[in-house]
């Protein structure tokens, strides 16, 4: 079976699943499963899982992601995030679009005491 023939069945078995109403998400996990049992095998597509799992959650990438969200349950019952939103309302209160400025103001010394402002925005 050549890859052009390949390509369009798995790419029609995946658009009926999604006629069907399958989820997209599941629909395209199954499609590309499917092809790539189709072109490798059950050998090294067993291989591939047990690598891929492994590979992607040792990741340093991954692994802060819990550790950023349990230092804003710890500032949140710390009651950090209150006291800093408080104060930076007291500086910024008073002027027009003070909340907003507060706002920023507060992401900004939290962003500071975590190390990561593009991660204090998110």
């Amino acid at each position: 079976m050549s890859a052009l023939t390949l390509c369009l069945i798995i790419f029609g078995a995946m658009l009926v699943l999604m006629a069907i109403r399958v989820p997209i998400a599941v629909a395209m996990f199954a499609a590309g499963t499917l092809g790539y049992l189709m072109q490798t095998g059950w050998g090294p597509y067993s291989s591939f899982l047990n690598n891929l799992a492994f590979a992607r959650f040792a990741s340093y990438d991954l692994s802060v992601i819990p550790l950023f969200i349990l230092m804003g349950h710890f500032a949140t019952q710390g009651g950090i995030s209150k006291a800093l939103f408080q104060f930076a309302a007291s500086v910024m209160g008073r002027f027009k679009g003070g909340l907003a400025m507060a706002a920023v103001l507060a992401s900004a010394a939290f962003g500071s005491i975590c190390g990561s402002s593009v991660a204090t925005a998110a």
